[in-house]
């Protein structure tokens, strides 16, 4: 795109090469130059190396981490541009003390509370083992299992959590749940039953996790609470990687502590190319994709360029 006003734009992280697709990037056309990044860098020199020579770097939310080490060191960067309501891998302290601006974007839990019961019905009904085996010529492999007279436990009852607990009456589920100040008045508007920590783990034949990550979260599941688990249980995490341990959980799959997992999110993304989350057969692995749709990227992107728009409207009055 041409560049009148001298302002670049670095849009990072763009896995699937669709995000001057998403929106109406044309009203910035005479206004900006705008280059599109498909890899992802993990190394921070590099990160740094690419960025230098932009005003403005739009982040797709917890891909690249705009640290401090890393703003530091942009002498144009001017606005950072993120994807979501908010982004806690952004150094809002550090941007601020440079005088760089951060934008947010809105943001639909729709597609996250789907892929959810996605992963749950696909592990319980062993749908990759099945399409693979139909696939590669086979037939009926395995047996599945039903989710209807079993418990469901929710570690947290956010806008995520209660939605999916309230989707498992539908398939006959009892749903428990937990968080630290969840009470039990909360929880029963949901439906659901507040048990403590441990009585989830114990009682549920499927435990999902739908909390936020912070210093209260990180490890919150560990070799302790996957020792409660029944042998037959199925772990889903579709929030963040680090609120389970992940040495605990590949440990559990591996003696059969627990059945399986169902997992969306990692510590290290994109995850390795050799990692045990992507051999384990009783894994059911997705590259972080509770927010990837169709839906949800066309408001981040739109919302992205309509904020970048009134930045530059609020730079060309001053």
């Amino acid at each position: 795109m041409s560049d009148r006003s001298g302002v670049s734009i670095a849009v990072l992280d763009d896995y699937q090469n669709v995000a001057l697709t998403m929106a109406d990037w044309s009203v910035l056309k005479e206004r900006a130059a705008i280059t599109v990044f498909n890899d992802h860098l993990p190394d921070t020199d590099a990160i740094i190396a690419r960025l230098t020579p932009y005003d403005i770097v739009c982040v797709m939310r917890e891909r690249t981490p705009m640290t401090r080490a890393v703003i530091e060191r942009l002498p144009k960067l001017r606005l950072i541009a993120s994807t979501g309501a908010q982004n806690a891998s952004i150094d809002v302290e550090a941007a601020a003390e440079r005088g760089v601006m951060v934008m947010h974007t809105g943001y639909d839990s729709s597609p996250t509370i789907e892929l959810t019961w996605a992963l749950i019905l696909a592990s319980v009904r062993k749908l990759v083992i099945e399409a693979e085996s139909l696939r590669s010529g086979g037939w009926q492999r395995d047996v599945g299992g039903n989710l209807a007279g079993r418990t469901l436990g929710v570690l947290g009852l956010g806008h995520i959590g209660s939605a999916v607990a309230r989707i498992s009456k539908a398939f006959g589920m009892e749903p428990l749940a937990w968080s630290e100040r969840l009470t039990a008045d909360r929880a029963a508007a949901v439906g659901a039953t507040l048990v403590t920590k441990e009585e989830l783990f114990r009682r549920s034949d499927v435990v999902t996790i739908h909390l936020v990550l912070s210093n209260r979260t990180r490890g919150l599941v560990g070799a302790r609470e996957l020792g409660l688990m029944k042998p037959t249980a199925l772990l889903v995490n579709t929030s963040r990687g680090a609120i389970v341990v992940e040495r605990d959980m590949i440990s559990a799959l591996e003696h059969g502590t627990i059945a399986s997992a169902a997992i969306d999110v990692f510590d290290q993304e994109p995850l390795p190319r050799v990692h045990p989350f992507r051999q384990l057969a009783n894994v059911l692995a997705t590259p972080h994709i509770g927010y990837v749709s169709r839906d949800l990227y066309a408001r981040f992107y739109q919302d992205t360029v309509d904020n970048i728009r009134r930045w530059l409207d609020n730079q060309e009055g001053r």
